[in-house]
């Protein structure tokens, strides 16, 4: 069964909905540029409401491993998404697994990919479509066609909606799926939204 991701909650009664519907896991933006961003008090209100019921991905960008750990132990995340230009000295300095992202880029040949991928001890990686100044809710899909097969867990970000996750689903046949922006109406999640989707992947 793929695993669903709902990333970029912002409210509690949000994250309650994602779970209620199926989601595995949550993610919680700590990069402050991102217009999703939460406070770690708001974070740790939504991990302690979801305890038990799905996983908190806290998610940054180039942030210290230090400040990393610290926000995963106050605010009880079970993972931490690496968004940035980290390397593997951050993936093994961090006290929870990581979700290692892989930005799409234009140019980016099978080669040099399955190399990126073989380089990291991540227990997750993440292939997201790449956007100048950006780090992820882009809205865009990449060309699915791109996806190597994987030994490891792989979720597929990117441009997925309610509309064309069975699709890529089944084209993909990814360990997981990540969504954020296809779930929103006016910058905001949309709980219809958010139950389409989660209903849509598990469809397949």
């Amino acid at each position: 069964m793929t695993l669903i991701k709902i990333c970029g909650l912002k409210r509690v009664e949000d994250a309650l909905v994602a779970v209620e519907s199926g989601a595995d896991l949550l993610g919680l933006m700590f990069f402050p540029l991102s217009p999703r961003a939460i406070t770690p008090e708001t974070a740790a209100e939504i991990s302690s409401a979801v305890r038990g019921h799905a996983r908190t991905v806290g998610v940054f960008v180039d942030a210290a491993p230090g400040d990393m750990n610290r926000a995963a132990r106050e605010c009880g995340l079970d993972f931490i998404q690496l968004s940035g230009s980290e390397g593997e000295e951050t993936v093994r300095a961090l006290e929870v697994p990581a979700i290692d992202v892989i930005h799409m880029r234009e140019g980016l040949t099978p080669e040099a990919l399955a190399e990126r991928v073989a380089r990291t001890s991540a227990e997750i990686v993440l292939l997201d479509t790449a956007r100048e100044g950006l780090f992820g809710g882009t809205g865009a899909a990449f060309d699915w066609a791109r996806v190597p097969e994987m030994a490891r867990p792989m979720m597929l970000a990117g441009g997925l909606r309610p509309e064309n996750v069975a699709e890529a689903i089944r084209r993909v046949r990814p360990w997981g799926v990540d969504v954020s922006s296809g779930v929103e109406r006016n910058g905001e999640k949309d709980q219809d939204q958010i139950r389409a989707f989660i209903a849509a992947a598990r469809g397949v």
